[in-house]
């Protein structure tokens, strides 16, 4: 087993298509999340991340080859960021990213399966795992996440792939007012680059995605109350959600006007961390 972490990060721009403008900052937040996880592992850094930034473009294929690719290396972790518009099948029990040149008839059969992501991450080489979700459903999707086991809403509950994120009800573009799409400003992407970027004052130097949860919810909330948000479902990872992040908060202070190396800060931020550490 090797050590660091497999960063794999999907942001699916469904195309033209009116019906799946959800997704048309997507490939934005991939972006922001591709540059900004790796250097606040805690685990690893940027060094020992290996970041995988499939195109927005990608079909369902490619996408899947991409994430089987990243789960067969050996690593500590694999962290896979999935961003856009979700579609259901027919019988509304499973999901799909939907993806370029799809049509609404199409959606769900010319989509990165949900299932097909959960299966790869549970069979691979790593020892842990966790699925960060930014993306809004459809009206169908949404219905079929709403009954719960008896639909689609089951697929959002894995012992094995612990979820983190925001999957929001989308009612197609509003005329005169904009709406949080995943990626945006508001979702829950830009949230968790927002609270890495400014760290938790007096947390450890080492907090873990429920560490960051009570910020994130504030960061979403202020986002809710500017555009005005339709229903919303906050995935939260709980104590499976053991991946380490640096508080960049905890050593602002005593570095302030310093000039350091990365191998000092790294020693710092270790010196920091809690002794007996959720990921250990």
């Amino acid at each position: 087993m090797g050590g660091g972490i497999e960063l794999v990060v999907i942001g699916a721009d469904g195309g033209p298509e009116r019906a799946h403008a959800g997704s048309a900052r997507a490939a934005a937040g991939a972006q922001l999340l591709a540059a900004g996880l790796p250097g606040r592992c805690f685990d690893a850094g940027a060094r020992g991340s290996r970041v995988t930034l499939v195109p927005p473009e990608a079909d369902a294929n490619a996408m899947l080859t991409a994430l089987r690719a990243a789960a067969q290396r050996p690593a500590r972790w694999l962290v896979v960021c999935l961003l856009g518009q979700l579609a259901v099948d027919p019988r509304g029990r499973r999901l799909a990213l939907v993806t370029a040149g799809a049509t609404p008839d199409n959606a769900y059969r010319r989509g990165l399966a949900w299932d097909w992501v959960v299966s790869t991450m549970v069979h691979g080489d790593q020892e842990e795992t966790l699925l960060l979700v930014d993306a809004v459903a459809d009206r169908d999707a949404w219905a079929a996440l709403e009954r719960g086991e008896e639909g689609a809403g089951e697929l959002l509950s894995h012992s094995r792939v612990p979820l983190w994120g925001r999957v929001a009800r989308y009612a197609g573009p509003r005329r005169g007012k904009e709406s949080v799409l995943p990626g945006g400003e508001g979702s829950f992407s830009w949230a968790v680059d927002r609270v890495l970027e400014h760290g938790l004052p007096g947390a450890p130097a080492a907090v873990a995605p429920m560490d960051l949860q009570p910020a994130l919810e504030q960061e979403l909330a202020w986002a809710e109350s500017a555009y005005g948000a339709g229903p919303v479902r906050l995935l939260t990872p709980g104590e499976q959600g053991r991946l380490l992040l640096r508080n960049r908060a905890a050593v602002r202070g005593a570095l302030a006007g310093l000039s350091l190396s990365e191998e000092l800060l790294a020693v710092l931020w270790r010196e920091s961390a809690p002794t007996d550490p959720p990921s250990a």
